[in-house]
């Protein structure tokens, strides 16, 4: 890396720690650089308090007059719980100010570069761009069309299968895949899984880390609302929620049982798949989760990419093989008919997990 890659490498690494707890903001991250040292930084912790450069100016005091500051997003020219970034750069008197990526906010885009440039700052914009803007896709996601950014999260045998053909996928993947799951489940809004995997796995769906960690929102597809009532995620003792998404049509005397337990059923239109799932998405969107990780099974999984409703894919692959062709894929359904109508992810990257592999992509924008 070169310097100015360095240096924004280490603010990405702080706007990290961040990452599940900002909503409705993004996870950003910033450095105070004077001589080629860093002299301060910092992070946004949560909504409502000071933004990262806020933090990185204060840890520089002094030394920030003069220096260069790095910082993951545009800063924003907005006063809102907190004062204005660019006023608060102005005022420590920082030279120059290298972003990784433009804020795709409509209120900031643009914006917050060309006040800082009007008053004699020096910008640069576009370093590790790539990696910033996938550091804030969710909240990309959500601040132009208002729906969460989904994240597709499953294990695969060698021979493409999630589980056997009855139902069963304890384990495919390794412990330390399955230590990952916990960490992403600490940065996201909410996990989502269907009716199946509730009857079949009974899981929690809680994170579980050595240091604890956060619980995400937990949400139910249950077209029938035939969910077991003994279901430990219906019992758990989480800040999270638990909400079943069920039909419009379902008969409402069990929706009054579980909403008596604390659980919080929405109503949704029925379509062909049993629910309309952009519209629960929609609802999702407008109550602020911003991450949805879809831990679903090879239906549910079907009926969201079908819907084009998957923004990342990734999959850990293990080495197993179930042998024979009636295990359970990833996605349920009729699937295109030549290679050439194949999806080809963007942004692909792979990591080892000892023995698994996790391969890692972004669904390109689909013409309808």
């Amino acid at each position: 890396m070169d310097g100015e890659e360095r240096f924004m490498e280490r603010a990405l690494e702080l706007a990290r720690k961040g990452e599940g707890r900002t909503a409705p903001n993004p996870p950003v991250g910033a450095v105070v650089v004077r001589a080629g040292e860093i002299v301060g930084a910092g992070f946004h912790p949560c909504a409502g308090l000071p933004h990262a450069e806020i933090y990185a100016l204060r840890d520089a005091g002094s030394q920030a007059a003069g220096a260069d500051l790095y910082v993951t997003l545009e800063p924003c020219s907005h006063p809102g719980k907190t004062m204005a970034c660019t006023d608060a750069i102005l005022r420590a008197a920082v030279s120059r100010v290298v972003v990784g990526c433009r804020d795709p906010n409509p209120r900031v885009n643009g914006r917050g570069l060309a006040t800082l440039e009007k008053n004699g700052v020096t910008t640069l914009c576009g370093v590790l761009e790539k990696e910033c803007r996938r550091l804030i896709a969710p909240f990309a996601k959500h601040i132009v069309t208002g729906l969460p950014y989904v994240m597709l999260k499953a294990a695969m045998t060698l021979d493409g299968k999630i589980a056997t053909a009855d139902g069963d996928s304890r384990w495919i993947s390794n412990e330390e895949s399955r230590a990952w799951v916990h960490r992403l489940r600490d940065k996201v809004d909410a996990v989502m899984v269907g009716a199946g995997t509730v009857s079949r796995d009974n899981p929690q769906l809680t994170t579980r880390l050595p240091e604890g960690g956060r619980d995400a929102a937990r949400i139910v597809v249950d077209c029938l609302l035939d969910i077991p009532e003994e279901a430990q995620i219906l019992d758990l003792k989480s800040a999270a929620p638990t909400l079943v998404a069920t039909s419009e049509e379902t008969p409402g005397a069990k929706v009054k049982r579980l909403a008596d337990r604390g659980v919080e059923v929405l109503r949704i239109p029925p379509d062909e798949d049993g629910i309309d799932l952009r519209q629960l998405l929609k609802i999702l969107g407008k109550r602020g989760f911003q991450s949805l990780l879809l831990e679903g099974g090879s239906r549910l999984n079907g009926a969201m990419w079908r819907h084009r409703l998957i923004d990342r894919v990734m999959v850990c692959i293990a080495p197993k093989l179930l042998g024979g062709g009636d295990g359970l894929s990833l996605f349920s359904g009729r699937g295109v008919q030549t290679m050439a109508e194949a999806v080809f992810l963007e942004d692909v990257r792979v990591a080892p997990f000892g023995d698994n592999v996790l391969i890692e992509g972004d669904v390109p924008c689909l013409p309808d």
